[in-house]
């Protein structure tokens, strides 16, 4: 009663528009920080740095913990993008669900681990993220890529991909 009082009698549903390709492939390509949802007894989520690198998604990772034991029982994921305003007056989010898979390439495991120095470096970001990526954030950026500290995934066999913003 209490909305209907408010709103009026002329209550509708308000649909949220959906990003189309473009903008989410912009989206990816300007943004480094991600959240992955891993299966298991429960959903668990972890936030991830990722490098969009020929038109894939890759991440670094430690080698152990709670992500890995859930990769090797079920790769499937989703894998969430986002950009807001601090006030939340705009957004755009981008969710990816497909497989997240270790890049077996030597060559493109050490490429990939090169674009997250250049990363880390180009973007100024402390170093303490190096203890996410299975190194001290004493290690200079060079251990990033010639130490093998840390895994490198991609995320591939993408099913769907949902996009939705606030602003047509």
């Amino acid at each position: 009663m209490f909305i209907k009082k408010i709103c009026g009698d002329n209550l509708s549903l308000q649909k949220v528009p959906l990003l189309n390709k473009n903008d989410y492939d912009r989206l990816i390509e300007n943004n480094f920080v991600s959240r992955i949802a891993f299966n298991g007894e429960y959903p668990y989520i972890a936030p991830f740095l990722y490098v969009f690198h020929e038109n894939k998604l890759f991440f670094l990772s430690t080698k152990y913990g709670k992500k890995i034991r859930r990769l090797k029982k079920n790769p499937q994921v989703a894998v969430e993008i986002e950009k807001y305003a601090s006030d939340l007056s705009e957004y755009q989010f981008v969710t990816l669900q497909g497989q997240i898979v270790e890049e077996e390439s030597v060559n493109k495991q050490k490429e990939v681990r090169k674009l997250f120095a250049g990363l880390i470096e180009s973007k100024n970001l402390s170093r303490n993220i190096l203890a996410a990526l299975g190194h001290s954030p004493d290690d200079p950026l060079e251990c990033l890529v010639e130490k093998e500290c840390s895994y490198v995934w991609k995320l591939v066999n993408i099913e769907k991909i949902i996009g939705i913003k606030n602003k047509e």
